[in-house]
């Protein structure tokens, strides 16, 4: 039994990415874990005090949105975990990959102009997922 590890961010394209993370643990009997990064690396140039705010009210959603994923897992019959880190999503996604020993990564496919990334960019983050950590990464 390996462990699929499943970016996740909310809205209706999470939404795909992890039903098909789910369907790829029933599958293949592997464990599920949910990720979600708390990135507040566009508020860069923003006062101190309002960054803790912020910050503090994204890593509430973040756990909002990994329970609605949990809760998407078991109702579909898997069990999943969640993960919730802070700061870069490329890196923390790496580092999550190397430190929960899992054999697959599975990313979203950008659906909508709001995607973190395009296509091109996601295949080439993709690749260097696998290139840094020897993990399979699917986009999905």
């Amino acid at each position: 039994m390996g462990k699929i590890l499943c970016a996740t961010r909310g809205g209706e394209a999470s939404y795909r990415t992890q039903d098909a993370a789910i369907e790829l643990a029933r599958e293949r009997g592997d464990e599920l874990l949910f990720l979600y990064v708390v990135d507040l690396h566009f508020l860069d140039k923003t006062a101190a005090p309002i960054v803790v705010d912020v910050g503090q009210e994204v890593g509430k959603m973040g756990e909002f949105l990994l329970l609605m994923a949990q809760e998407r897992a078991a109702a579909q019959g898997v069990k999943a975990h969640t993960i919730r880190r802070e700061g870069s999503v490329r890196e923390e996604l790496k580092n999550a990959a190397r430190e929960q020993e899992v054999a697959l990564v599975v990313l979203g496919k950008p659906g909508d102009a709001e995607s973190v990334f395009q296509l091109a960019d996601l295949e080439a983050f993709a690749a260097e997922i696998e290139s840094e950590t020897g993990v399979e990464t699917r986009i999905v």
